[in-house]
């Protein structure tokens, strides 16, 4: 990047920890990119009153140094009040990170809004800003009316304040695109990371063995599919790796199938030894909007590992038919079987879909400067 950006605010759904998503990847090219950037990512807050419920300890707001030569900050919000009590809470979230980036040095930074509570900090403060879209949660089924109003009215201040948007997946392209132009910055994978040996991790079961990674939310895996899929074959060890978010009784239906193993969340250097060693990769998922709505970060690391896949059609697989075997729900355990049996341990990298983030990372770059010029041009 030039000039135009040295200070960068990210505003993101996700905490920066060791599971890795697309904020942490595309922030971590960009610095690497840029010496001269600096970053402040802003973590999904503290809910004191959650914390409470479960007798957790509230953890006061925090401003943490994540790298050594003082670049990158994460900073963690303090939620005081549930939202209940109106837009009261969603201001002093935003309050805060005013004062963390203030004390962070920043004077006048570029945003990179991917959780609409900070929208309105475009507004609010004249900073230029980039609306990255990577879930449309207005097609959540789980979603309460009361937070669908609140979602909707963000959503309508990003996309108008914002200087540019940018969409993960073609579902979002086609529906944010209505609104307004917006640029397709698919997610996409570390090749030389998924492909490097690991030898095979201590607690994965042994073969044969079908391994899931990635975070388990009702939303998005297909419970009934997995239990089918553990009861079908009772000799197949189901590893589902990742962060739980499924609600008690999905957790409890899982737990109770002896053959199928929640091993919990792995770190991002960790993931590929889990993939690398499976005898076939699933992704049982739900088809629904909302999940045609993603562009799955699994579906790159899927095919730069060039393990079996069998994979329900949702967006990010359906097009990958010529080197994933994709099926719905009813065929997929017969699928699984066929590729536990074929004598062909594994199939084609599909090089030709794999799409790397540091490529990716240069287009949004260039996103982010045309940002940052669209402002010093008013």
């Amino acid at each position: 990047m030039t000039a135009n950006v040295r200070e960068l605010v990210v505003c993101s759904l996700e905490a920066w920890d060791d599971v890795w998503r697309r904020n942490q990847f595309l922030t971590d090219e960009l610095l690497r990119r840029d010496p001269e950037l600096r970053v402040l990512f802003v973590e999904p807050p503290s809910d004191v009153l959650y914390d409470l419920s479960r007798g957790k300890r509230p953890v006061a707001p925090k401003l943490r140094r994540v790298q050594d030569d003082g670049r990158l900050h994460a900073f963690r919000p303090l939620k005081l009040l549930p939202r209940l009590v109106g837009t009261s809470s969603d201001r002093y979230l935003r309050h805060q990170v005013l004062g963390a980036a203030k004390k962070t040095g920043f004077r006048r930074p570029l945003l990179w809004v991917n959780d609409v509570t900070y929208a309105p900090l475009m507004e609010e403060t004249g900073w230029p800003g980039v609306y990255d879209v990577t879930d449309d949660w207005l097609l959540l089924d789980a979603s309460t009316e009361r937070e669908l109003t609140r979602l909707r009215r963000l959503e309508r201040i990003a996309l108008r304040a914002a200087d540019e948007v940018t969409v993960c997946s073609p579902g979002l392209a086609a529906s944010r695109g209505r609104e307004r132009d917006v640029t397709l910055i698919p997610n996409g994978v570390d090749v030389d990371h998924f492909r490097r040996p690991q030898p095979r991790p201590h607690d994965l079961p042994p073969s044969p063995v079908a391994v899931h990674v990635g975070s388990l939310h009702d939303a998005r895996l297909d419970v009934d599919l997995v239990i089918e899929l553990a009861k079908s074959v009772p000799h197949l060890s189901i590893a589902l790796v990742g962060p739980c978010s499924l609600v008690a009784r999905s957790r409890r239906r899982l737990e109770s199938q002896t053959n199928l193993h929640l091993l919990g969340s792995r770190s991002y250097a960790a993931v590929p030894a889990y993939l690398q060693h499976a005898d076939v990769i699933i992704v049982p998922h739900r088809v629904t909007p909302f999940t045609d709505s993603l562009d799955p970060i699994k579906a790159y690391e899927c095919l730069a590992v060039a393990r079996p896949t069998v994979a329900t059609p949702v967006a990010g697989f359906r097009e990958l038919n010529d080197t994933v075997t994709v099926v719905p729900a009813l065929r997929f355990t017969a699928a699984v079987k066929a590729a536990l049996s074929t004598a062909t341990p594994t199939r084609a990298p599909g090089n030709g879909h794999i799409r790397e983030w540091k490529h990716n990372a240069v287009a949004f770059g260039a996103v982010l400067e045309r940002a940052a010029s669209s402002d010093l041009h008013e």
